[in-house]
């Protein structure tokens, strides 16, 4: 089955609740997975990015992929 018939656009419109808003020219969002794992997505190289929310507690933005990676998040692995 397609990913888009499992995870349709329009469920990804919006944040629910809506996500904290990012500080000026940081652009990476800070996930952690319902493993616990911390990801870090960039817009354009992430396909997730657009999918995930900064709205839960632990979840951050980053300005640089440099600060993920010294704050212990990882890139996703697809």
């Amino acid at each position: 089955m397609a990913l888009a018939a499992l995870f349709p656009a329009t469920a990804f419109a919006a944040c629910k609740p809506p996500e904290k808003p990012a500080p000026p020219g940081c652009r990476i969002k800070g996930n952690i997975n319902s493993d616990g794992a911390r990801i870090y997505h960039v817009p354009g190289k992430s396909r997730w990015y657009s999918r995930t929310c900064i709205n839960r507690p632990g979840e951050r933005w980053f300005c640089s992929e440099e600060e993920a990676r010294a704050a212990g998040w990882r890139a996703p692995r697809r």
